[in-house]
């Protein structure tokens, strides 16, 4: 059975649905098997996502992105430093290695 990536907008509905569910009296495994998610998934997203509202977890979904892009940023000027750095490396001599004419 192939893996399903679930969406943060679809995360929140079936954690609160599952709240519902547990209200009611039901228990975890129960509610688990009901969303279709193993226990474990339960409680990850309930210790991430739990007392999130949708529209905080579509800010957190738009930080991430654009931290992701910073350290891209990031990444790539380190690189365009060492490479002019490397360059700039060969382009002195010391008076010593000069030779007479």
């Amino acid at each position: 059975m192939p893996k399903k990536r679930y969406d943060v907008d679809q995360i929140i509905p079936m954690l609160r649905r599952a709240d519902v569910e547990l209200g009611k009296g039901r228990k975890v495994p129960e509610v688990c098997k009901m969303l279709g998610i193993v226990q474990q998934t339960y409680y990850r997203w309930r210790q991430k996502y739990g007392s999130m509202a949708p529209e905080m977890a579509k800010e957190l979904k738009a930080l991430q992105k654009e931290n992701s892009q910073l350290k891209k940023l990031v990444a790539d000027q380190a690189l365009d430093n060492a490479i002019l750095k490397e360059a700039a490396k060969g382009n002195f001599q010391a008076p010593s290695d000069v030779a007479a004419p």
